[in-house]
């Protein structure tokens, strides 16, 4: 079973993934300090089977995370100090599984994940069963569903690379998501073809797809607004790499997405930037869109496989 934490209390985050290695539940697979940082795709991708999450987050709330995540397969738990009998019906409303209140008993919140990891085992069983009365009967309902999780699971990879860089809150991150939808078509169209298309050529595109029109002043301003807003994302993401090296430089995500995604000389000038505390606008440091988009879809591709 995989476990899913978002509270921004680094403590009760700890506690949780203890308790749940003591009792042999099952694994942690992910954290997450805010609600902001967490959809629907990213839990699918992740493949996690029951989301722990706080009610009460600085930035995005349990409430309104619950809430957009739509159609979310997964098991929810909501643990959090409110106890207003209103909030606790409305969090039931929204579909969770149990609310427990804080402060946190060790033993009423091993009794309820086990509750859930049943409950889950059931239903997985059911479905079994389903499915093989659905192949005797001669109806093994595949269809193209196997494309359209690829796409999905493309864009989810790509959600939590964007996640792991600290860019996911900035508005250029949904430009730069169907980008990577545009890639990935395009490359399927355009197989054996040696480079990707222009920079140019991808921010058009995706402006024409997202107004449906053809209209060329139109599209030239929205591609316009779209270049400003991916450059802001990505200049966060350097920004938020560089103050990791700052305070750690072996951390795994400086080593790993560093020099990966960016030119290492420009992640050393924002590193000094920061460490006199120089406030500068994205012109103090070059940003390379191009490497970035395309090593975001290149990575996204092969961490699914």
């Amino acid at each position: 079973m995989r476990f899913f934490i978002t509270d921004d209390d680094p403590a009760v985050r700890s506690m949780l993934a203890q308790l749940i290695e003591d009792a042999d539940l099952g694994e942690v697979c992910g954290e997450a300090e805010d609600g902001s940082q967490i959809d629907r795709d990213f839990l699918e991708w992740k493949r996690v089977d029951i989301l722990l999450i706080d009610l009460l987050m600085p930035n995005r709330d349990g409430i309104e995370t619950i809430r957009d995540l739509n159609e979310y397969s997964g098991k929810i738990v909501m643990i959090s100090q409110i106890e207003s009998k209103n909030m606790i019906a409305e969090a039931y409303s929204l579909g969770i599984e149990y609310y427990i209140t804080k402060p946190v008993n060790r033993f009423e919140v091993i009794s309820v994940l086990r509750k859930v990891r049943e409950k889950i085992l059931l239903q997985r069983s059911i479905e079994g069963i389903q499915r093989s009365l659905n192949v005797l009967s001669g109806q093994s309902g595949h269809s193209q569903r196997g494309q359209t999780d690829t796409e999905r699971n493309l864009v989810a990879s790509a959600r939590f690379l964007l996640t792991e860089l600290g860019m996911i809150s900035e508005s250029g991150t949904k430009d730069l998501l169907d980008m990577v939808e545009y890639l990935n078509k395009w490359e399927k169209e355009k197989a054996g073809e040696e480079s990707f298309p222009s920079l140019k050529g991808i921010f058009l595109q995706v402006a024409a797809n997202k107004l449906g029109t053809e209209d060329s002043s139109l599209v030239q301003k929205e591609m316009k607004a779209a270049e400003q807003r991916v450059r802001r994302a990505i200049y966060q993401a350097l920004t938020h790499l560089a103050s990791l090296g700052l305070t750690d430089y072996a951390h795994p995500k400086f080593e790993s997405y560093a020099t990966m995604f960016f030119d290492f000389t420009e992640v050393r000038k924002r590193m000094r930037e920061l460490e006199s505390q120089k406030r500068t606008g994205l012109s103090a440091t070059k940003i390379n869109t191009k490497k970035f988009m395309v090593v975001l879809y290149l990575e996204s591709k092969r961490r699914i496989g």
